[in-house]
């Protein structure tokens, strides 16, 4: 494996988001990717921080373009991440000249895998077509509570019951996996039974959380290579009595990990969610993540904005390992864990 400074290892663990639909001569994200080594970015149509409908996502022809700028930079390894998932998580809209398809509710309603197949293959395509190579979906999360204020109420599960989840989510997968792209299922380890949604707040699964829950990732693990797996920002004390599950190495290694056996790329919901910066702190967050078993931190720079964010979590990053609250051995775990994972995307 070719040996790389201890700072570059730490680019890599990073997607960021950033504001504007082309990079500007002087934008500090070409300089994060060319100089700071920045591993990846997400891509989003609006910009909730400033108020505005565009973004990133304006047609075809301009993020086709804009993703290729990307990847000259980065020497053609970089993710580029999305959230589409059909239905009302969409980020390539109808209205901006791209193809629609049903949410999660719709496809698991159907009676057999026929209309998710063929969802998922246009979709795949279409992202291949735009130069996006992770798509952060499909969503596994049980429809145990159907008034769930992010899930349930969107339509973003395929069923209440696993094995229907199961189905979909492995025809979404392999659709995915034909055109060279990465899936995450999310979000571990089950967001369908709570009460609260994360982007806003602490959220607190104790009492609410089933342990059939875990059944969908059983099932897609037992079929072979998994896909990423996002963890939710989500407490639950029989799990860890501190930390939600994106800080708790318990969760993660002795339950995700460890019972589970998942040996994939773990991946952060954004860590600019409330639930986790009304608390610790955007900085602190990232680096207890990481130290948790996180290896890649999605950074959405959406719901807040800064343009040099990346530089100032990776300096945090940096001085925890100076304090020896963060080791080296964990960021090259994390960063050979991302390295496997983009040799099966990117040349």
């Amino acid at each position: 494996m070719q040996a790389l400074p201890l700072d570059q290892k730490i680019g890599q663990l990073f997607l960021v988001g950033f504001a504007g639909e082309a990079l500007a001569p002087g934008h500090p994200l070409a300089t994060d990717i060319a100089e700071g080594h920045l591993g990846g970015v997400i891509l989003f149509d609006r910009l909730v921080a400033h108020g505005t409908h565009t973004n990133n996502i304006v047609d075809a022809e301009q993020v086709a373009e804009l993703t290729a700028t990307l990847q000259n930079l980065a020497g053609g390894k970089l993710l580029i991440a999305v959230d589409q998932e059909g239905g009302r998580v969409s980020r390539f809209k109808k209205k901006r000249g791209f193809p629609e398809t049903p949410g999660a509710a719709v496809l698991g309603g159907a009676t057999d895998c026929t209309l998710t197949v063929n969802s998922a293959r246009q979709t795949a395509r279409m992202l291949k077509r735009a130069g996006v190579n992770f798509n952060l979906a499909p969503v596994v999360d049980l429809d145990v509570y159907p008034e769930n204020p992010i899930i349930g109420r969107y339509g973003r599960s395929f069923s209440a019951q696993a094995s229907v989840v199961a189905a979909h989510a492995a025809a979404w997968i392999a659709e995915h996996r034909l055109e060279g792209i990465g899936c995450c299922i999310k979000h571990f380890p089950g967001h369908g039974s709570s009460r609260a949604d994360s982007h806003l707040g602490f959220v607190d699964i104790t009492d609410t959380w089933q342990e059939e829950e875990l059944e969908p990732y059983r099932l897609l693990l037992d079929k072979g290579p998994a896909p990423a797996v996002m963890v939710g920002h989500l407490f639950h004390k029989k799990f860890d009595p501190l930390y939600p599950a994106t800080l708790s190495a318990a969760t993660l290694r002795s339950l995700l990990r460890g019972s589970l056996n998942f040996r994939g790329m773990v991946v952060s919901d954004d860590m600019q969610m409330k639930a986790i910066t009304s608390r610790y702190g955007l900085a602190e967050g990232c680096c207890r993540a990481l130290a948790a078993g996180v290896d890649l931190l999605i950074v959405g720079n959406n719901l807040d904005h800064d343009p040099h964010i990346f530089n100032t979590l990776k300096a945090a990053v940096l001085a925890a390992v100076d304090r020896g609250e963060l080791t080296e051995k964990r960021i090259d775990e994390a960063w050979s864990i991302i390295r496997n994972f983009k040799k099966r995307l990117v040349p």
